[in-house]
């Protein structure tokens, strides 16, 4: 499923993630993964969904939107893991399944306590040797 090179705002939307503007990076990823007709378009969707997920959970509270977003982004990863485009998704992945299941053990009540140093990012995967 290895793709060469992702469109040019890819990277973009990754460092939005990663510096943790889930709305930006949910307008960056959201124009690719529209225009995108093949099945990669997936992976950007699944990465946006998670972004939006943790921004769910850390600036509305919002418990069901945040368990859902989260679970579905997780699903859409899944297929392009362990990495893509250079990038660990397998990491992202069992972090992301950590955040929501911690995000479960607090439920509706107490999502407001959720632990933000949680949210994973997206590295690129360590050259060995």
């Amino acid at each position: 499923m290895e793709r060469e090179l992702p469109p040019p705002d890819f990277f973009k939307g990754v460092a939005e993630f990663n510096a943790r503007e889930f709305f930006e990076c949910h307008e960056t990823l959201e124009k690719i993964w529209l225009e995108e007709p093949g099945e990669i378009r997936k992976l950007y969707q699944g990465i946006l969904q998670i972004g939006v997920g943790f921004y769910h959970c850390l600036t509305r509270q919002n418990y069901r939107g945040a368990v859902t977003l989260l679970q579905n982004g997780i699903d859409k990863c899944r297929p392009f893991a362990p990495q893509q485009f250079g990038l660990n998704l397998e990491a992202l992945i069992k972090e992301t399944e950590l955040a929501l299941s911690r995000i479960k053990e607090l439920g509706t009540e107490h999502i407001a306590n959720f632990d933000s140093s949680l949210i994973p990012t997206l590295n690129e995967i360590s050259q060995i040797g």
